[in-house]
């Protein structure tokens, strides 16, 4: 994610809307004390993440990939007050941390929160997704989105992160998870369900919209 020059990350987070203290409160805790920090969503991202939510006014968001909650917290900020966050993380471990900061955001009855396999619990959701926010492992990005397809409302929005990958979707030789992003930006740009823009925004955000 250092591929970006530091001088105008800098500057754009500077020229954007601040953490509020609670997500700076998680954003230090996350550093501190959670493995593998860059995970988190952090600044500039989790406010494109609000900013693209209040636009779109999800009733239902999908997120594969929970953390520490930063993200969350941040695509719930432009949910409809009768809408459902679902987000889905393997890790267990983490489930107290982000139990506890989603009770401090006073969100906690609006989020239903799932510990597992994605692959495995996405199938069985009774919801019809407005907004679905893609941050977990990346050789399986290709199968959340076919997945998730056909659970989206027409004009639904998938977002997918890291799609960039430290600018090594560029490389001629590419690993499993690069590979498996640069599959995934491919088969989304070439899909005729949906429009397409990737944003050099951080680590990269596909964004995609169901036609």
């Amino acid at each position: 994610m250092e591929f970006i020059n530091k001088d105008i990350q800098n500057y754009a987070e500077l020229h954007t809307e601040p953490e509020s203290r609670l997500l700076h409160g998680i954003n230090r805790d996350t550093h501190a004390n959670v493995i593998m920090p860059r995970m988190l969503s952090g600044h500039l991202q989790g406010r494109v993440l609000s900013m693209l939510s209040h636009m779109i006014r999800p009733k239902y968001i999908l997120e594969i990939g929970t953390y520490t909650g930063y993200s969350a917290l941040c695509l719930a900020e432009g949910m409809q007050s009768e809408g459902r966050l679902v987000t889905i993380d393997v890790n267990e471990e983490l489930e107290d941390r982000v139990r506890h900061h989603l009770e401090e955001a006073g969100i906690l009855n609006k989020v239903v929160y799932k510990i597992g396999n994605a692959l495995d619990i996405i199938p069985t959701l009774d919801y019809t997704f407005d907004l679905v926010f893609i941050d977990a492992d990346k050789i399986n990005y290709s199968n959340y989105f076919d997945l998730v397809i056909e659970k989206m409302n027409k004009g639904g929005y998938i977002i997918a992160d890291n799609v960039l990958w430290s600018g090594k979707v560029l490389d001629e030789k590419k690993d499993k998870d690069t590979q498996g992003i640069d599959d995934f930006n491919k088969k989304v740009h070439n899909d005729s369900r949906v429009q397409n823009v990737l944003f050099p925004i951080r680590d990269g955000l596909m964004i995609t919209r169901k036609l």
